[in-house]
């Protein structure tokens, strides 16, 4: 079976900055795979190049088609979702409008709906007329997550869901990510948490100074300690 998303030989530029030397990831239909490793190692920047905002080389395929050379809206309607670390919302605009901006114009049958939302987040129905620019970091997060939905993606790239986030929140936001499975979309998770991480994924890579230095299952990492302590342990 062919992988949903393949990442050959990526190399990332800022200006004259080398950050990724040579990445090579994948991941299958209906599979979370998290990216992990130590700020700085050009985690983001693998999802960012992925989804054409950064100067790359190589190759980047979805679904067999390459994707390098594209602009970002392009990949976007191809299926690829991206929730960027930042937490970007239209803060003027309320959170159910926020959520009908990312619906994708003149897709039929989509496998979400604003109520799917919802029930996903509660707590996001209870805020839905409310500016955006109001809500807490939480609540623009699982805005955020929310609006690349409605695009209706096949594969979803979600940079640092959990950072900053209080035990509550992550655990929806895990949930989330179940759920996100069991639709059978395929999840890239850039993540810092290793135990969110390690829970809900079935495959992990290990990034280190723009290289993949491990990949194998959540059981494979745990039992390999030389790699946790120099890659990933503080």
């Amino acid at each position: 079976m062919k992988p949903a998303l393949e990442i050959t030989d990526l190399h990332a530029y800022y200006g004259k900055s080398h950050v990724l030397h040579g990445v090579n990831l994948h991941v299958q239909e209906g599979e979370i795979v998290s990216l992990l490793g130590r700020n700085g190692v050009g985690r983001s920047t693998t999802v960012k190049a992925a989804m054409g905002q950064v100067q790359a080389s190589g190759s980047v395929r979805f679904k067999g088609e390459e994707l390098l050379g594209l602009k970002a809206y392009q990949i976007a309607h191809k299926g690829l979702g991206y929730v960027p670390e930042s937490r970007d919302v239209f803060p003027t605009l309320t959170v159910e409008q926020n959520l009908r901006l990312g619906e994708k114009k003149g897709k039929k049958n989509s496998r979400w709906t604003i109520d799917d939302m919802y029930r996903l987040f509660p707590h996001l129905k209870e805020r839905r007329t409310v500016a955006a620019g109001l809500l807490s970091g939480g609540e623009q997060q699982m805005l955020t997550l929310c609006r690349a939905l409605m695009g209706d993606p096949d594969l979803i790239m979600i940079d640092e869901p959990t950072e900053g986030l209080a035990p509550k929140i992550v655990d929806l936001v895990a949930r989330y990510l179940q759920t996100l499975k069991d639709r059978g979309i395929s999840v890239l998770l850039v993540e810092q948490k290793l135990a969110i991480a390690l829970e809900i994924s079935q495959r992990v890579y290990v990034m280190g100074h723009g290289v993949i230095v491990f990949d194998g299952t959540p059981a494979d990492l745990l039992a390999n300690d030389p790699i946790r302590k120099e890659w990933l342990e503080v």
